[in-house]
Protein backbone atom coordinates (compact mmCIF):
# COMPACT_ATOMS: atom_id res chain seq x y z
CA UNK A 1 0.00 0.00 0.00
CA UNK A 2 1.09 3.70 -0.58
CA UNK A 3 0.09 6.59 1.49
CA UNK A 4 0.93 10.11 1.41
CA UNK A 5 2.26 11.50 4.00
CA UNK A 6 3.43 15.32 4.91
CA UNK A 7 7.33 16.42 5.84
CA UNK A 8 8.06 19.95 7.93
CA UNK A 9 11.31 20.86 8.24
CA UNK A 10 11.96 21.58 12.09
CA UNK A 11 14.57 23.17 13.82
CA UNK A 12 15.39 19.82 15.20
CA UNK A 13 15.03 17.57 11.86
CA UNK A 14 11.67 16.77 10.00
CA UNK A 15 8.17 15.87 11.71
CA UNK A 16 6.19 14.13 9.42
CA UNK A 17 2.50 12.61 9.33
CA UNK A 18 0.02 10.63 7.63
CA UNK A 19 -3.27 12.85 6.88
CA UNK A 20 -5.11 9.77 5.72
CA UNK A 21 -4.20 8.11 8.92
CA UNK A 22 -5.49 10.35 11.76
CA UNK A 23 -2.62 10.88 14.59
CA UNK A 24 -0.49 8.94 12.77
CA UNK A 25 3.09 10.87 12.74
CA UNK A 26 6.86 10.53 13.97
CA UNK A 27 9.98 12.14 13.01
CA UNK A 28 13.87 11.98 12.25
CA UNK A 29 17.05 13.87 12.34
CA UNK A 30 16.78 13.82 8.15
CA UNK A 31 13.92 13.57 5.84
CA UNK A 32 15.13 9.60 5.05
CA UNK A 33 14.89 8.94 8.65
CA UNK A 34 11.64 10.62 8.88
CA UNK A 35 10.35 8.91 5.95
CA UNK A 36 11.51 5.35 7.73
CA UNK A 37 10.41 6.11 11.05
CA UNK A 38 6.24 7.11 9.08
CA UNK A 39 6.90 3.81 7.33
CA UNK A 40 7.28 1.98 11.27
CA UNK A 41 4.89 4.15 12.32
CA UNK A 42 1.88 3.35 9.45
CA UNK A 43 2.61 -0.20 9.73
CA UNK A 44 1.79 -0.25 13.66
CA UNK A 45 -1.29 2.27 13.29
CA UNK A 46 -2.75 -0.14 11.07
CA UNK A 47 -1.81 -3.26 13.22
CA UNK A 48 -3.75 -1.82 16.07
CA UNK A 49 -6.65 -0.83 13.65
CA UNK A 50 -7.05 -4.25 12.75
CA UNK A 51 -6.68 -5.55 16.21
CA UNK A 52 -9.89 -2.76 17.03
CA UNK A 53 -11.71 -4.31 14.53
CA UNK A 54 -11.77 -7.68 14.89
CA UNK A 55 -14.87 -9.61 15.37
CA UNK A 56 -16.60 -6.40 13.96
CA UNK A 57 -18.69 -6.40 10.36
CA UNK A 58 -17.07 -4.94 8.55
CA UNK A 59 -17.13 -3.86 4.76
CA UNK A 60 -15.43 -2.09 2.29
CA UNK A 61 -17.02 0.77 0.05
CA UNK A 62 -15.40 2.17 -3.19
CA UNK A 63 -15.49 5.90 -3.77
CA UNK A 64 -14.49 7.66 -7.51
CA UNK A 65 -12.43 10.40 -6.98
Amino acid sequence: MKYKVVLNKTDEGYSVHCPGLPGCWSQGGTEEEAILNIQDAIQEYLAARDEMLKGAVVREVEVAV
